[in-house]
């Protein structure tokens, strides 16, 4: 088991679940991504989604203290209309 990889037993009560997936591997990116802000995540039931893909989806969970600014960076970007209707332009 990895570092970032908890068992339910595990789950601190200061971690809140902000993500859940059914492909393990976009759970890996969106830890990724996290991690690349500098927000420690951790991965529940990875093991359980490996063995039985769809009754069990990988959580991603964090602190408690992180859960606003995770989910901001797992919503994606937050641009004024004006600014996500010209990055739409083709040709761009």
């Amino acid at each position: 088991m990895s570092t970032h990889e908890i068992d339910q037993n595990e789950l601190d009560e200061n971690q809140v679940i902000v993500g859940r997936y059914l492909d393990p591997a976009e759970a890996h990116m969106a830890q990724g991504l996290l991690e690349s802000a500098g927000l420690e995540s951790f991965l529940q039931g990875e093991n359980a989604n490996a063995i039985v893909p769809m009754a069990f989806r990988t959580r991603l969970t964090v602190r408690q203290e992180d859960e606003e600014a995770a989910k901001a960076l797992l919503a994606g970007p937050n641009l004024p209309e004006e600014e996500q209707a010209e990055g739409n332009q083709p040709g761009e």
